[in-house]
Order: C-alpha cells, then structure tokens, then sequence
C-alpha cells in the first residue's frame, strides 16, 4: 500500500494523476494540470451558480476561472492556456503527442503540427492556414512542434514576455517597488498611478534579479517536500505498527485465556473483527490522505523544476517573473501544509480489561474488556513557517475588556478553540470568557486569589487559587462558566501550565521559605522540583515546550528564567541584563521560548537550543504580563499593568 514517485525526479507530474503531464494547462494560480485530468475535476467540482461560474484549483483552493455562460463545464479545461515551459521540460514522447488547441476546444482531437509563440496556442495545419491569413494575426510567429519542444532553450527564446494575471492580453511592463508587485499598463493606471516608485520593467529588472535568490526559494520548495514526504512515511508505518499491535491483542487474550477461558473466546472474536475493522478503515483512509499530500508534493516539484529550469534557460524578465509567480506560491503551500499536514495523527489500538478479579467466568464479554483506539498528534518536522532569524513580530491589534467599574488586573490569559479568550482578573478574583470578537461573554466570580490559567482540554480550564493552595477546574462548554472539580496543592501555586490532557504543571511557594515546581497528574501531585531557598528567588510564572521534556520557570526577584528536565535537575538559566522582572513565559510550536520582561519592557525570545534570537521592544505596552500563543495563527496575546483593560495582539511574520 506504500505511496511512491514513480516519475523521474526531474520530470514534471501532475499533481492530480500524479503522471507525466499530457497537454498541461496552467491556472491563474500558476498551478498546472493535465488538461483531461482537469477537466474531470472541474466535471465534479465546478461551481455554478446564478452569479458565479468558477472551480477551485486542487491544490491551492484559490477561486478561479470565472467562465461565461456560453461556455459548458466540458469546455472549461481547454480555455486555460497550455504551460509551455513545462511541456518543453516533459520527455520526448510526452512532447510530440500534443494535439491541435483549436479542435480540442471544438470537441476534436488532431494532432498538432505547429505552434503560435504569440498565442501560445498548439495549431494542426488547416488552423495554421486559418491563422495566417487573418490580418491581426499574420505577424505572429509560428513555429513548429519539434523546433518549439526540442529543449527548454527553444521555448524561452520564443516567449519574449509574460502576461498580466488580471489582463490576460497585456504584457507586464512596469514594476511598482512600494507594493513590490508586477503590472501591465492597465494595472498601472488603474493601482499604482499615485504610487511614488514605478519603474518599467526593463529598468528594474537588474537590480530586482540581484534581490532575488532562487536558491532561498527551491530549498524552501525542498523544504515543504521532505515535510510532506515524512508525513506520508510515519502514515505508512503506522499503518504497520497497527497491523502489528491488532495482531498482538489475540497472544495478549490467549495467555489470558487460561483463567478467564470462555468469557475470553468471544471478546477474542470481537477483537479481531473489531480491530481489522478499524485496520481498514485507517488504510483506506491514509490511502487518501497520502494522495492528497502526494498531489501537493507534486504541485511543490512542479514549482522547484520550473525555477530550476528558467534560471538556467529562460532570459531575465522570465527568471524574476517566474520567481514572482513562485514565491506568490509559498504562502498558499505553507497555508495548506499547515492546515492538513502539520500534524500527524497516529492511531494505536489495546485492550482495555475492566479490574474483574471473581466470577470472571460467569459474566459476557461485553463486560470483561473492549477495543480502544488512541490518536497521538506529532509534529514530524518543526519550523514550517520561515526560518527564525527572518520571523518578525508586528502588533495587529489592540482591545479593551471592560468588565466593571473596579480595575480589572489580567495577571493570566489563555486562547481556547475557536478563537476564544480566558482571562484572570487577580484584582476582582474572577475570570472572564471572551468570545472570538473579543468581546466578553460570561464572568465568573471565585473565592480566593488567582494568578494564573491554562487549559486542560475537553472544553476545561485550570485556575490556581494561590491563597487556598488549589485549583479549580472550570468547563467552558457551550460558553458557560462552571466548576468541575477543585484539586488540593500541597504548597501554594503561582503559575500553571498544561502538560497533557487533563495534566499540569504548577509552580510556587511549598513552604519554609523554599520554592519549586511540581507535576499534577490523575488529579495528584506526582514529584517536587529539587528546592530552591529564597535567596534564588520567588518562582513565578511556568511553561513546557511541545514535547513535554522541559520545564521553563520565570524568577523575578534574580531576573532570571530557569530550564529544567522532567526529572526536575536545572539544565540551564537564562539571565542578562536587559531582562528585568520576568513574569509571563510562553512556548511557540517551533519550541521557541518567549519571556517577558516586566520591568524593561520586552520579549525576549530564544530558541530550543537556549540562544537568543531577538530582543522584542518596539509596539509593546508599558508593564506587560502574562502572554499565551495562538499556534494555528502564529499569534500571541499580552497582558500589561499601565493599560490594564487592554489586550494586545502580536503576529509572526
């Protein structure tokens, strides 16, 4: 059942068929497809309605086409042009079955005989004929299919220029630097006519192809490919491990079987059916998702060769054209490789024995055991978005919640699904639900003082209520507040992170001027953190990275922020001197570290390895806090102490 290319590696395929290109056709989008195999997508997936009349591409999913009415779904593949660069790029027998573009948009299939550079269009001899003797079109140059397809070279030295994207017959002739983007005459006067930097495109080009890398730009192509590549290879194997582990369960249940012998038989049975049931059902659906991926990864070396091809035959304009067109690609790649591939779920199977310890043999098997299935997410490659060093924080957006006449003091914040907010105010010792406008929808009041908050899953929350020494369990569902169940500390906890579902970790104050951090876990404190006197300072605020390995703990009093391992020894201490009063400490998905620096007004954000990467100041408040990350939007939140009914909102470019 294993996925493989079986195309050459310097061969273009399509990334529905994932073959050899016959006649491709390239969408707006610069995604190229089989013109057949297009238009059987656009058979199941055109969109037509009164006022719209459009597919979207199988890859990137960006609306196109926008066909006219007098135009059937069965013409719609063959009125996008034919991608000359990649059919030139194809094997030899790929290049002489090219038919007539003309008959095959009048429903006929001949074969072609040459080739309008200026169309762009494949024409047998009777079109050719027609062609030449149209007064418009007699200056048009038309070459022959072979003279066209003997090598990438020929194509280049043909096609002098690239259209407009929005004006399909205009060339590209100006290039805007404010907003960094080609245009044709007609985007010019209609865009960037009042722009102050607008050069023609002749003029520009030097300096723009010393800008571009197109090295930078097939690594990232690279990049995406291995990502998708590893995402399909631990679907594979985990496909094997449950095969594995179904076969398993029966040896587990026969050494079983001497005590529990009858009862046992049927819930064997069951076992198997049940878990080759679910062995099925996970193959066949793996088998699709790794099409879809491998569809992508197509699409992604499509992308990788055609860059690799013009910078090595095409002319100037085409090399900054076509890496314009290509890194326009990036962020709709990286937007769907977020999207569904980001993580990998795998799926394990294992009895799970009710604790029958008498008259095991008297009872069904319904009521001795059952088939149980577990999905893991794992991150199989970190670090899609652009390499840290180039990641820069811009603020989006600045909001109140206002909630009473009383200053409210947000010391912790937490993002829920579907962008909901969950925020504590020490001052009113409340928490207050915001909904995805940010605006509160629900309040509700606790005996006690609290510091911090973090979710545990299922729709719950933790809140440490640090004068009492416990924390309360609160369920969100369907927005309304409500306690759950309360979990009694052994010492008094400051701040509060999730480790898992339904697990935490937890910081403070466990007495006799000592401080540390312990695991909760199954509703009890499971180990201490070695102790710290106070003279190493108050721990204050806690974090883990996405593995759960390290401990990341805040130290204001020594401006310090500490790792540990999970076997709580001290693996390092971060401490310079423009970090005053760390608070708030927060993990990113790429395992990066972000702590805030109350007093000197900063972000410091470090990478796993421990290394600072960047010293955050500009657009921060005054006093900031407490900070939580969005890490399917690449956003974070902070509190601050000047504006305290204000919420900021920073996102990773």
């Amino acid at each position: 059942m294993a996925t493989a290319i079986t195309q050459a590696e310097d061969e273009p395929t399509c990334p529905i068929c994932m073959g050899l290109f016959n006649v491709p056709r390239q969408l707006p989008c610069a995604h190229t497809f089989c013109q057949s195999c297009l238009q059987s997508y656009i058979t199941s997936k055109a969109i037509e309605h009164e006022t719209k009349r459009c597919i979207e591409c199988p890859v990137c999913k960006i609306t196109t086409g926008h066909f006219k009415e007098n135009k059937s779904t069965s013409e719609w593949a063959s009125l996008f042009p034919v991608d000359t660069v990649i059919q030139s790029m194809l094997p030899t027998k790929s290049k002489v079955d090219r038919v007539c573009d003309a008959c095959t948009a009048e429903g006929s299939s001949v074969m072609a005989t040459g080739f309008c550079v200026v169309c762009e269009e494949a024409m047998c001899d009777n079109c050719q004929q027609f062609h030449r003797k149209q007064k418009i079109l007699k200056t048009h140059t038309i070459i022959t299919i072979q003279e066209l397809l003997n090598n990438p070279q020929n194509v280049m030295k043909f096609a002098e220029g690239f259209t407009c994207f929005d004006h399909a017959n205009e060339d590209l002739k100006f290039y805007c630097n404010n907003h960094k983007i080609a245009c044709c005459g007609i985007c010019f006067l209609k865009n960037h006519k009042t722009c102050s930097d607008v050069r023609h495109m002749n003029e520009a080009l030097p300096a723009l192809l010393r800008e571009k890398k197109p090295s930078e730009i097939i690594e990232e192509l690279k990049k995406l490919e291995t990502h998708l590549k590893t995402c399909i290879d631990v679907k594979e194997t985990n496909i094997k491990d449950l095969e594995s582990q179904v076969n398993g369960l029966t040896d587990q249940i026969k050494e079983m079987r001497t005590k529990i012998n009858t009862a046992l038989d049927d819930l064997e049975m069951k076992v198997k059916t049940e878990g080759r049931r679910i062995l099925k059902e996970v193959a066949i659906r793996t088998q699709e998702e790794n099409h879809q991926c491998m569809s992508l990864i197509h699409a992604i070396r499509n992308s990788q060769l055609l860059c690799e091809t013009v910078h090595k035959y095409g002319m100037d304009i085409q090399k900054f054209l076509t890496d314009e067109k290509i890194k326009s690609q990036l962020p709709l790649y990286y937007s769907q490789v977020r999207e569904r591939y980001e993580r990998t779920d795998t799926l394990t199977v294992q009895v799970k024995f009710t604790p029958l310890l008498e008259s095991v043999l008297s009872l069904s098997s319904s009521d001795i055991g059952k088939l149980e299935t577990k999905t893991v997410s794992t991150y199989t490659v970190p670090g899609l978005r652009k390499p840290t060093k180039e990641c820069q924080v811009e603020k989006i957006e600045t909001f109140d919640v206002i909630i009473s006449r009383n200053s409210p003091y947000y010391t912790g914040i937490t993002i829920l699904p579907r962008d909901r907010v969950m925020l504590v105010d020490n001052y009113n010792s409340q928490c207050i639900l915001l909904n995805n406008s940010h605006q509160v929808v629900t309040k509700y009041k606790l005996a006690g003082s609290l510091l911090d908050i973090c979710e545990v899953g299922d729709e719950e929350v933790a809140v440490n209520v640090y004068d009492q020494n416990k924390i309360q369990i609160l369920s969100v569902m369907d927005d309304v507040i409500s306690p759950v169940r309360t979990i009694t500390t052994k010492y008094t906890c400051y701040g509060i992170a999730a480790a898992g579902k339904g697990d935490m970790v937890v910081v403070g104050d466990c007495g006799n001027n000592k401080y540390c951090w312990s695991l909760i876990r199954d509703k009890r404190e499971v180990n201490y953190s070695d102790q710290y006197d106070s003279l190493s300072g108050r721990f204050n605020y806690i974090a883990l990275n996405n593995a759960k390995t390290r401990v990341y703990v805040t130290v204001p009093d020594t401006n310090s922020l500490h790792c540990f391992n999970m076997e709580s020894k001290k693996q390092y201490t971060y401490s310079p001197d423009n970090l005053k009063w760390p608070l708030g400490v927060a993990v990113e998905r790429d395992d990066n570290i972000y702590v805030v620096g109350y007093n000197s007004c900063t972000i410091h954000q470090l990478s796993p390895e421990w290394c600072i990467i960047q010293v955050i100041t500009t657009g921060l408040p005054q006093y900031p806090w407490a900070i939580s990350f969005d890490n399917s939007k690449d956003t974070f939140i902070i509190t601050n102490f000047s504006e305290k009914q204000k919420l900021h909102i920073y996102q990773l470019k």
